[in-house]
């Protein structure tokens, strides 16, 4: 994978919320934006013993998400997912330029 950078956390870790699992399930979540490294595209993980296929790991800034970028991440709208952030992590201050990793995934078939 030496067109992206080493891993920080490993792939059982990308998708953890109960929450975000079920959406996954379901086939509301179809993204997680971490900022780190969790998967590489073609590697292969589960959730609840459903087998899901990373196919996409990509570079954005906080600022390039809009209502579509949300609910690929399971939420009804940008404003959802920022509040939710926000609150998840006390003190954060939203930054539009701030980098995260977009890994796109699939229900493996």
């Amino acid at each position: 994978m030496s067109e992206y950078p080493e891993k920080t956390c490993v792939i059982d870790r990308l998708v953890r919320h109960p929450k975000l699992v079920t959406a996954a399930l379901a086939g509301k979540k179809t993204e997680q934006r971490r900022d780190g490294v969790y998967a590489y595209p073609g590697e292969t993980f589960e959730l609840d013993g459903v087998s899901f296929i990373a196919t996409d790991l990509k570079r954005e800034t906080l600022g390039d998400m809009d209502d579509e970028s949300a609910q690929a991440e399971g939420y009804p709208s940008f404003d959802a997912y920022k509040s939710l952030i926000l609150n998840m992590h006390k003190g954060m201050n939203w930054q539009d330029d701030a980098q995260v990793w977009v890994h796109c995934f699939e229900r493996k078939t």
